[in-house]
């Protein structure tokens, strides 16, 4: 199936049964690994909201849940600079914290909350991200834990993730046709 987001084309990547079978399972590991601890769930608005939603129906284990938005991307062009739009309102001192992200790619993001969350001293990060392009990657993370799935450096919509606003409630995730695979 193709759509077209502002005379650009994309085609369904994943599918939603996917995606849900995925958060099921890292739904799964995050309670065993947190079995027994009080930790504080931080999603990256906006493209978290429907991966963190979803996230948090499979979590059975006592938790909190707080938000940052971070602004990285200008339409689909990445930018080095992160701009925080909303910060961290909540204590992680000695907290175990587990940021939720929706996509890592370059990384400048990521880097950017994790340098908010470290400044509070908490016990442990990990990272939780429905995606991640290892192509794109400009920075180094070894507290990436838990990954829905890795993908190639295409752009891509859906299931959160947008387009200058637009393709955020698709459910399913698709990615840009290059005009090479177009011919």
């Amino acid at each position: 199936m193709k759509i077209t987001i502002n005379q650009r084309v994309f085609e369904r990547a994943i599918d939603y049964n996917q995606i849900k079978k995925r958060i099921r399972l890292i739904g799964i590991q995050l309670n065993v690994a947190y079995e027994n601890q009080y930790p504080v769930f931080i999603g990256v608005l906006n493209g978290c909201f429907m991966f963190m939603a979803d996230l948090m129906k499979q979590i059975h284990i006592t938790s909190e849940i707080s938000f940052v938005k971070l602004a990285s991307y200008d339409g689909s062009n990445r930018r080095e600079h992160v701009d925080e739009l909303i910060g961290l309102e909540i204590d992680l001192k000695g907290r175990e914290v587990v940021v939720v992200e929706d996509i890592v790619d370059t990384g400048n993001s990521l880097k950017h909350t994790l340098e908010l969350i470290e400044a509070q001293k908490p016990a442990s990060i990990s990272v939780c991200t429905l995606l991640l392009k290892p192509a794109a990657l400009q920075h180094s993370f070894s507290n990436i834990a838990y990954v829905g799935f890795e993908i190639s450096d295409d752009f891509v919509v859906g299931y959160g993730l947008d387009y200058h606003g637009l393709g955020r409630t698709l459910p399913d995730i698709y990615k840009e046709i290059r005009t090479e695979d177009k011919g």
